[in-house]
């Protein structure tokens, strides 16, 4: 069974940065969902198949998501955070081919996930 490890998360103040880290190796697809209390788990932003980034439209601007092929890591840097992305933030990643924004449909492993927290 894959396990996905993500590290990098924690607290900081709004306008802060974060950079959210992820082992993976052999994907075709993979991203970054994020679930806050009460709230269903959403997709942040996604690599596809061809390497091309997707992402919400509530982070689009300020998170850039990227893969390190040498290191077998996935990354995402969260700049100008606001409290609204407070959540447990989760690794996805999967060996089904995907592409565009349909990239959530190709993951089937997970992390068990790192807190971000973003205090006003």
């Amino acid at each position: 069974q894959v396990h996905l490890v993500e590290s990098g998360g924690g607290s900081v103040q709004a306008g802060g940065s974060l950079r959210l880290s992820c082992g993976v190796s052999g994907f075709k697809c993979m991203g970054w969902f994020r679930q806050a209390p009460g709230k269903e788990r959403e997709p942040v932003a996604g690599l596809d198949t061809d390497g091309r980034p997707n992402y919400a439209d509530s982070v689009k601007g300020r998170f850039t998501i990227s893969e390190d092929k040498d290191r077998n890591t996935l990354s995402l840097q969260m700049n100008s955070l606001e409290p609204e992305d407070t959540a447990m933030y989760y690794c996805a990643a999967g060996r089904t081919y995907c592409s565009g924004d349909a990239w959530p449909a190709g993951v089937g492993y997970w992390g068990q996930g790192t807190q971000v927290t973003v205090s006003s």
